[in-house]
């Protein structure tokens, strides 16, 4: 078991809505990349449906494509996600998806978390093994 740590940039933030509901509230669609340093050394992209509340909070779900490495093993991760965003900080659990990776990532398994503070920048802390 390896755990991995790390900070996350956003590079890319592109959201559009789907849906209105009544009040402030709506459905959106967004296309999330970032770049990982740390335990994670490469590139996300993250697609994600989020329900806004009228007051701002949210909750999302969804899946990022993580290429790059963990230490000597090269390779794709594909990562499912969910979480919430309280107004100030979106935090996110995250698992890996069994056998949907590729390369030297593919055995891989496990979870972990995220925590973005608004803005570009956040960290994760995931824990991997090989399955």
């Amino acid at each position: 078991m390896a755990r991995v740590k790390g900070k996350f940039h956003v590079t890319d933030w592109k959201e559009e809505t789907i849906e209105e509901l009544a009040g402030k509230g709506k459905v959106t669609r967004a296309h999330i990349t970032q770049d990982y340093t740390g335990g994670l050394e490469g590139h996300g992209a993250w697609d994600l449906l989020m329900c806004y509340r009228d007051d701002g909070t949210a909750v999302y779900t969804g899946y990022m494509k993580f290429d790059g490495g963990v230490g000597e093993k090269k390779g794709v991760l594909v990562m499912k996600s969910e979480g919430t965003f309280d107004g100030g900080a979106a935090r996110t659990k995250m698992s890996v998806v069994p056998h949907a990776g590729s390369g030297g990532l593919e055995a891989f398994i496990g979870k972990g978390s995220s925590v973005a503070p608004h803005g570009s920048e956040g960290t994760y802390d995931l824990e991997l093994t090989r399955a």
